[in-house]
């Protein structure tokens, strides 16, 4: 599908009562469409997207459609909001510690580049804490300073590691064995199901 036919279609998976916080529509989107302005109408429908739960094909559709536009950054935020459909995702408060207190003295992209390790409460067989990895988005900042705070999502690589992780709950980040940061959850949402395409 060329750009066009991917943003149509992803246009129809939304609700028509759907509206953003500016009260642009899918009607609206449909309009930028006609008009060819296909950059306008996928930072619309992200932002559609955003604001509810809409199936795995339209950040599909929008990811690729991205790609065909060469938005890099939007790409990565679609294919990032697929993964988050299929393993889950954990909203958190994170906390840096500062760089005079820890190894890391760069910021960290907020791109969903960095995969920490997160001590969840789980035990090793041996009775010792176990760690879990999840991928980490810094929401509304491209990068998060040593010290800083901001709120971030987590896709974990194995979700049924996370099943026990509730709001309230705090979680330490770890890029080694040292504390790198720390967390309070804030929300969490179960993996979907998934069907398999046709």
């Amino acid at each position: 599908m060329d750009v066009a036919e991917l943003l149509e279609a992803a246009s129809l998976l939304v609700p028509e009562e759907a509206a953003t916080e500016n009260d642009i529509t899918v009607r609206d989107i449909w309009d930028y469409l006609v008009h060819d302005e296909w950059e306008i109408a996928l930072g619309l429908l992200e932002e559609l997207g955003d604001a509810r739960s809409l199936p795995l094909a339209f950040w599909e559709q929008l990811a690729e459609a991205a790609e065909q536009l060469r938005l890099e950054r939007s790409a990565t935020w679609c294919h990032w909001r697929c993964s988050e459909i299929r393993n889950g995702v954990i909203r958190a408060d994170l906390t840096l510690r500062p760089a005079a207190e820890a190894r890391r003295t760069t910021p960290i992209s907020g791109a969903g580049v960095l995969r920490p390790m997160w001590d969840i409460g789980l035990l090793s067989p041996t009775g010792g804490r176990a760690v879990s990895i999840a991928r980490l988005w810094v929401e509304s900042m491209p990068m998060l300073e040593p010290g800083g705070r901001a709120t971030v999502r987590l896709v974990p690589l194995t979700p049924s590691h996370w099943t026990h992780v509730q709001p309230g709950q705090q979680i330490t980040m770890h890029e080694d064995r040292a504390v790198a940061g720390t967390a309070v959850i804030l929300e969490v949402c179960r993996p979907a199901t998934v069907l398999p395409a046709r």
